[in-house]
Parts: C-alpha cells; sequence; structure tokens
C-alpha cells in the first residue's frame, strides 16, 4: 500500500480530516513558509489528534536548524518523524533525535545514479534503514512546496532499490499516474490539497481516495 503524507497542516479541523481519511503522515512546517506553524500550535494539533484511534504519524519538517533545537522542539510537540528539506549533511542526522526523513532534491541533471550514490553515502554512515528517502523537485531559493514536479521514471530506477517518497507537483489528478510510473513507498502533497493558499478538506478526500484506488488496481 502506497503510504500518504499531508503536508503543511496548520489548523486543527484540518489535521482532524487527514486523520479521517485515513492518511499515514501529516506534516507540520516549522520551516520559514506562508504554512508554517508555531510550537505551541503544533502541540496543540497533535494534542486535538490523541482521542483518535488510527492517527497519522505527525512528522516535523525543518530546513537547516539546528539539531538541538530541533530536538527540543521535537520534545517539546511530542513530534513521531523529522523531515530535513534543506542541506543537512548526513553526518548531521546523527543529531537528530527522532527517525528521519531526508529530502534530496531532483534536479534535470541529477540522474538515478547519482540519486543511489548518494543514498548508499547515507546509509554508509547512519546505518542501513536509518532514514527514509524522499525526493522532491529542485528549485532555486525554495526548499519545497513549491508544486513543481519532477521526472517520475527517474523514482521507478531509485525505488527498485530502495523506498522512497516522492513529492513535488502532486494533485488528485495526477498521483495515480505517478504511482503507476514510479511504484514509490510513499507520497506527499501539500500545495496540491489547497484552494486559494488554505488546506481543502474535499481536495484531501480526493487525494487519498485516488492513491487508494491505484493501490487496488496495481
Amino acid at each position: 500500500m502506497t503510504r500518504v503524507k499531508i503536508c503543511g497542516i496548520s489548523r486543527i479541523e484540518d489535521a482532524l480530516a487527514v486523520a479521517e481519511v485515513g492518511a499515514d503522515f501529516m506534516g507540520l512546517m516549522f520551516a520559514p513558509s506562508t504554512r508554517r506553524v508555531s510550537p505551541e500550535a503544533a502541540q496543540q494539533i497533535i494534542a486535538a489528534l490523541a482521542a483518535v484511534p488510527s492517527r497519522p504519524q505527525v512528522v516535523g519538517v525543518f530546513v537547516n536548524t539546528l539539531a538541538s533545537e530541533i530536538n527540543q522542539l521535537a520534545d517539546f510537540c511530542r513530534l513521531d518523524l523529522v523531515q530535513l528539506s534543506g542541506n543537512e549533511s548526513w553526518e548531521y542526522c546523527r543529531g537528530v533525535d527522532r527517525p528521519v526523513i531526508k529530502v534530496i532534491h531532483v534536479s534535470g541533471i541529477k540522474g538515478a545514479e547519482s540519486i543511489l550514490a548518494e543514498l548508499s553515502r547515507g546509509e554508509g554512515i547512519l546505518g542501513q534503514g536509518a532514514f527514509t528517502c524522499m525526493l522532491d523537485t529542485e528549485v532555486t531559493g525554495s526548499y519545497g512546496g513549491t508544486g513543481k514536479k519532477f521526472d517520475w521514471e527517474l523514482v521507478g530506477e531509485v525505488g527498485q532499490k530502495r523506498p522512497v517518497i516522492i513529492a513535488g507537483g502532486l494533485d488528485v489528478e495526477n498521483v495515480g499516474l505517478a504511482i503507476k510510473t514510479a511504484r514509490p513507498w510513499g507520497v506527499d502533497v501539500s500545495s496540491g490539497v489547497e484552494t486559494g493558499g488554505s488546506k481543502d478538506i474535499a481536495k484531501i478526500k480526493a487525494f487519498v481516495g485516488a492513491v487508494r484506488r491505484v493501490d487496488s488496481e496495481v
């Protein structure tokens, strides 16, 4: 089954909707972004999920933040995982106490071989299975949430050897094709389930539904 991560949640009602539709992960932005939440707001959102029988795992998204600060925020908010979306090194990941989702930004000149080599280097430093890989589109001046997609065929090559999450430009209309093309371990969406810059509960439900339909077909 394809794992689903809905990122950029900033309201309790959206978090509850993500839980209701059975998404696997929910992302809270702590990096500079229009979707950024304060530690206090994040704590309230996570607390609201406490009574949900099978709540999604909560991922804190950070960009080039001191590991000590990440660990403090993770403890304060009770995050399940940490996503590193900046230029953090593999060595840096050793200082993060929570399980890590490490983002590798994909450009037109970065092929499957170079990505696999980078992941192999990460496993050599952190150990096999010590992190989850997310592939997102490389956009100058941005670390994610751009709505830009990359070549999904490339993910298929990488995914044959290592499980990956794909992000960048996914929405209700194209996520089915993305899964059929790339066969990823998981998919991540933020702007693709928004209307006017805010999360759209109907789009969240439709996105998860589209993923589950494809899962039943492949």
